[in-house]
């Protein structure tokens, strides 16, 4: 049997066995879908969720402002209901580039500067520990230079939970031990710690909570519509199921407003692709905010140490929370982030040269499904990214 026909039956067979959404699913469902790109978002979405080997996954595309979305599986084993467009999910650390983009927002206008001391900034009752003279800057919390641990230390948040949460109080018990690994801006090390401290100071710079401040400056922005911390009731019904390692599904949890600056967005593949349109746009709203969201600020080279930043592929340089990888081969320069969170792995990826973006999810703590979808979303962009 030739390759092309086996594909064809594996398609056939996962439509009737466990779904595939396969209607158009476009952002705001502006026009028909381009062909070539539905042909090809399929063929790779098919693989690519054979190859995971999870309950559900979303892929969604943007090129030259013709978007594509398909789901696979079902958004909870049993209910035969497969993921859309529309369907939320939590994407995890991906929300960290939304809070670098806030701060964009903030120096475009003037409210705060990238090197700003975050003993300025945050407005706690609370020294911010220096090492060999450097003190932290918003900008080394932005790049995870700042030398802060992954984590601050706090309380496990109890049977079930995913994750732990913590509160204002025990950040800074953790900031009061003095907690730092190495001087600000001398190496990057991937903190939750140091994002959950940038929002706070971001809120407390702009005069209101950090929930809101999202919304206002990137969430309403950029028009996304279906983006938010917590679910409602109504929202659980095309939420999709998040399962850990070993396929047990995981519980709804919802956000500590202290952890809102390093993950625990929900969103959907809909408005991940509005996200992309945004950044790939050309258009003078938010300019100044696009152009520093894109620029690099911290390259690997002479940075030591550097850990934790190369699971979506090796990082050349840092952004706001974007970490970049530089064009090699046939391969654009990207700018990519990772997330994940309560049984749930994402990846959102696009090169700003090139007018193109991918984002796409999977429901299930898997290693060797997190690997094949970043390369899958890399080798897209490689593929149609315009020469």
């Amino acid at each position: 049997m030739s390759v092309r026909i086996a594909l064809r039956a594996v398609r056939i067979a996962i439509a009737a066995g466990v779904g595939i959404a396969t209607l158009a699913s476009s952002p705001d469902h502006a026009r028909a879908e381009n062909k070539l790109l539905a042909e090809t978002v399929d063929f790779t979405g098919t693989i690519l969720f054979l190859s995971a080997n999870v309950p559900a996954l979303v892929i969604g595309v943007i090129r030259d402002g013709e978007t594509v979305v398909r789901g696979y599986g079902e958004i909870a084993k049993g209910s035969g209901k497969e993921p859309d467009g529309d369907t939320l999910m939590r994407i995890g650390s991906i929300t960290k580039v939304m809070t670098g983009a806030t701060l964009a927002s903030l120096v475009a206008d003037g409210t705060v500067d990238f090197g700003d001391p975050l003993q300025d900034r945050l407005g706690w009752d609370v020294k911010i520990p220096e090492r060999d003279g450097k003190k932290i800057r918003l900008i080394d919390l932005a790049t995870h230079s700042s030398g802060l641990p992954r984590e601050a230390e706090v309380e496990p948040a109890g049977e079930g939970q995913p994750t732990a949460t913590g509160d204002k109080e025990s950040y800074i018990a953790t900031l009061k031990t003095d907690p730092q690994l190495f001087a600000p801006g001398t190496g990057i090390l991937y903190s939750n710690f140091g994002f959950d401290l940038l929002a706070q100071a971001l809120a407390n710079a702009a005069g209101k909570p950090y929930a809101e401040l999202l919304k206002e400056r990137v969430l309403d922005s950029a028009g996304l519509k279906d983006t938010r911390f917590d679910l409602t009731e109504a929202d659980r019904a095309r939420t999709m199921q998040g399962h850990n390692f070993d396929g047990a599904p995981l519980p709804f949890m919802e956000t500590a407003p202290i952890i809102q600056g390093a993950g625990g967005l929900y969103s959907t593949a809909n408005d991940m692709l509005r996200w992309l349109r945004w950044h790939l746009g050309a258009d003078a709203k938010d300019f100044e905010m696009r152009l520093l969201d894109h620029a690099t600020f911290l390259q690997r080279d002479g940075l030591d140490p550097v850990f934790g930043m190369d699971e979506g592929s090796e990082m050349d340089a840092m952004g706001l929370g974007w970490v970049i990888q530089n064009p090699e081969g046939a391969r654009p320069l990207i700018m990519q982030k990772t997330g994940g969170l309560q049984g749930q792995f994402s990846y959102i990826a696009f090169a700003p040269s090139r007018g193109i973006g991918v984002f796409v999810s999977i429901n299930q703590f898997s290693v060797s499904g997190f690997d094949a979808m970043v390369k899958a979303a890399n080798g897209l962009i490689a593929e149609l990214a315009p020469r």
